[in-house]
């Protein structure tokens, strides 16, 4: 995975070079080229789609949800522990 400045850096070298073509490209053949050179720096990078984002914020919205009712029954069951009469004290 390239480094984001590195990537920026690369990916501007590459536009300066489309850009600067003795001959100019026609308007679609410099969108097609510059659209694969995007592509192509972004899939050295460490990216998810956006279906898979929602799908982890929504496994985690759950999992937190889970955790906090957990938590909450843990705390309950604690209440209950030091309400109820303490333990007999060892050798008894």
């Amino acid at each position: 995975m390239l480094p984001p400045k590195a990537f920026l850096d690369a990916l501007s070298s590459h536009a300066s070079r489309l850009f600067s073509a003795d001959a100019p490209l026609p308007r679609s053949e410099f969108e097609s080229q510059f659209k694969a050179l995007l592509q192509s720096g972004f899939s050295k990078l460490d990216l998810v789609s956006r279906e898979e984002f929602d799908s982890q914020m929504s496994v985690l919205a759950r999992t937190r949800a889970r955790l906090e009712s957990l938590e909450a029954k843990v705390i309950e069951l604690e209440a209950r522990l030091t309400t109820e009469a303490p333990p007999p004290p060892p050798g008894a």
